[in-house]
């Protein structure tokens, strides 16, 4: 069988990968793919941009694509589920109407409000003026939030109210971002532990796969600006089973039962970002309508079942037959990127010391941001690799991915050395979730 992956990240190398292990899988074509999938045995790249939806689905029925599986956010935004569904290609994600519960935090917030979900309290603003207004009033820090897509880069805890007029104004007055979402979220702040809680979902059923924790500030201690995420890693032993059955009661199954209310269900990856407060109660973030990253690579690395018949299963409307197995290591998923990222950096550095993947066990390197410059692997973003590994005590698997780190090179390099550090705060570690 042949299934085609749309995008170019650590994320897409991974469900690439993972698809590909499966015995019914022939090849796993990936637009446009990157210099890892490039490297792949049962992967091929294929040189169309995520955005040319036409070209896709052209592809899609000239190679009988059985489904495609849609890794980034953007071509969601521009209903490219849509798009295919018309033409009645199985495709796995959600309609560009089902997206907004990633694509707007307006919208979000407001569903989560609706149907009565955890979440900070909130405030939608429009000018800076309203916005400013509301924030001297405020205890600081605060969270704002542009309504739109930012990859990453769209939210900002301000400490004061300097930083917090500085953001608004880049996002209301300058437009940072772009035109085309003006309006902010301002949120109460909340403190605790983040986890990423990833799901498959269609219209009867759902299948919670691992749980992790993603380390979206560049430096170590969660210090620096907000980036994509530098690292994240699975299971998190907060997540009691005590706190994992409270996370569905409160916010899985009734978010799911929104979705049907609203007739936002669909068939693929639903990921709700919560905060398990002080208290140990769970408040919603964020949702994102696919697989997290580098939060993929972790929990797809863990995963001993078939990715493959999943999707296929929750495509074909038979979700509840299948079981998901993990393995019971944590997996830690350790980002390499250029130095000066999230803001500008050098692209084209030439990588050295890949061939370690092939010596040390329990370990991959998943490619976020490469190319292939004849037979050099070079860099092409900024967040560049993810090093992914096994092992049975956090500790000793920090130091594993580190060592690892040290050993592949390029001008500029960076990462963090602190990956999993949260864990130490947690004596139960029994949940594997």
């Amino acid at each position: 069988m042949k299934i085609l992956v749309v995008g170019s990240g650590g994320r897409e190398h991974a469900i690439s990968w993972k698809i590909a292990q499966s015995p019914e899988v022939k090849i796993v074509y990936v637009a446009p793919g990157n210099g890892g999938t490039f490297l792949e045995s049962k992967l091929k790249n294929i040189n169309i941009s995520p955005l040319s939806i036409k070209k896709l689905i052209s592809f899609a029925k000239e190679k009988n694509i059985l489904f495609t599986v849609i890794g980034p956010e953007e071509p969601l935004l521009h209903g490219i589920v849509d798009a295919f569904l018309s033409e009645n290609l199985l495709i796995f994600g959600p309609t560009k109407f089902s997206a907004q519960l990633e694509t707007s935090k307006v919208f979000a917030k407001n569903f989560l409000r609706k149907y009565n979900i955890p979440t900070a309290p909130y405030k939608v603003f429009f000018n800076k003026n309203s916005a400013l207004n509301y924030i001297k009033n405020k205890n600081f820090p605060i969270v704002i939030k542009l309504n739109g897509l930012a990859f990453g880069k769209g939210v900002k805890i301000a400490y004061n109210l300097i930083e917090a007029e500085k953001f608004i104004d880049e996002i209301l007055i300058k437009k940072i971002f772009g035109s085309s979402e003006l309006s902010i979220v301002i949120e109460d702040m909340l403190y605790g532990e983040e986890i990423s809680f990833t799901l498959i979902i269609n219209k009867t059923s759902i299948m919670p796969l691992a749980i992790s924790q993603d380390h979206k500030r560049v430096s170590n201690g969660d210090t620096g600006d907000n980036t994509g995420g530098m690292g994240a890693y699975s299971p998190v032993s907060v997540v009691t089973y005590k706190i994992y059955n409270h996370i569905m009661q409160k916010i899985v199954y009734p978010t799911v039962y929104g979705m049907i209310k609203e007739n936002l269900i669909y068939t693929g990856i639903l990921y709700i970002g919560i905060l398990i407060d002080k208290n140990l109660q769970p408040n919603v973030i964020e949702f994102n309508c696919r697989f997290g990253d580098p939060e993929a690579q972790t929990i797809l690395f863990r995963m001993r079942s078939d990715l493959f018949s999943h999707i296929l299963s929750a495509i074909l409307g038979r979700l509840d037959k299948e079981v998901l197995e993990l393995n019971e290591s944590y997996s830690i998923g350790l980002i390499l990127a250029t130095l000066n990222y999230p803001a500008s950096y050098p692209i084209g550095l030439t990588i050295s010391g890949l061939s370690i993947e092939n010596i040390e066990k329990n370990t991959k390197i998943f490619h976020s941001a490469t190319k292939i410059n004849q037979t050099k692997v070079i860099t092409n973003g900024g967040r560049v690799l993810c090093i992914t590994c096994l092992g049975k005590a956090i500790r000793n698997l920090q130091k594993k991915v580190n060592y690892i780190a040290d050993s592949i090179n390029w001008s500029g390099k960076f990462f963090r050395k602190d990956i999993g550090y949260r864990e130490k705060y947690y004596f139960t570690t029994n949940n594997k979730v």
